[in-house]
């Protein structure tokens, strides 16, 4: 198997819309999974946001309230904002440009308690400063909670 930069090239991913929701708690803390190291990932054993491929006819904000209520049987009706979004390019690999769609979601730390994580490793509330520093982030996630916290962080809001 051919690797780029630790990131193995298998031939089975595919891209595909997306959405991540970007969980943090009135604190400052970011709800972040750990991948499964499976292959046919993209950046297993990393970390990164909950959320997911967008299904046929689904909206962006539906597929988001689907996917984490799959991930960590977890409600977020009502406590999501669109936050950013992005373009990622696949046609390198034969594919087309797919949309990246990130929501914004505080909970209180007490709606994050008994949550069963059904995709992942595991999962970790992380203060916005130690996840700046963290190397293994998925780094389309990693772009969009930068954002995140510059902006939470920002005198102007």
């Amino acid at each position: 198997m051919d690797t780029v930069r630790n990131f193995p090239i298998t031939g089975i991913l595919k891209p595909a819309d997306a959405t991540a929701v970007i969980i943090w708690t009135p604190d400052g803390r970011y709800l972040m999974q750990v991948r499964d190291d499976i292959p046919g990932i993209f950046y297993p054993g990393h970390y990164g946001l909950f959320g997911g491929a967008r299904e046929d006819g689904e909206t962006f904000e539906e597929c988001a309230i689907r996917e984490v209520r799959e991930e960590l049987d977890l409600d977020i009706r009502g406590h999501l904002r669109p936050f950013t979004s992005c373009m990622l390019g696949f046609e390198p690999f034969g594919y087309g440009r797919v949309e990246r769609v990130f929501f914004d979601c505080c909970l209180p730390e007490d709606a994050l308690t008994g949550l069963v994580l059904t995709e992942g490793q595991r999962y970790e509330l992380i203060d916005g400063e130690t996840l700046l520093s963290m190397k293994r982030v998925t780094p389309y996630d990693a772009f969009a909670l930068w954002q995140h916290i510059n902006v939470r962080n920002s005198p102007a809001r």
